[in-house]
């Protein structure tokens, strides 16, 4: 029965991350894997942001009188 709870908990860490959801279903392993897919998307979302800001400014550029 234990086997697979741990079994649903581990599939869903591996597919949502659902901010503020109950984290105490999942292994050290599952924690591990689910912090370090939070951390590669805010490296994407540092990248889309840098990526924006450099279009923004650019545009600012070309329209400034």
């Amino acid at each position: 029965m234990f086997h697979g709870d741990d079994s649903a908990a581990s599939a869903k860490a591996k597919t949502s991350i659902i901010p503020g959801e109950d984290l105490s279903g999942l292994s050290l392993e599952d924690l591990a894997e689910r912090r370090a897919l939070l951390e590669a998307e805010l490296v994407r979302i540092d990248a889309m942001t840098e990526k924006k800001q450099a279009g923004l400014s650019a545009a600012d550029a070309v329209f400034k009188f």
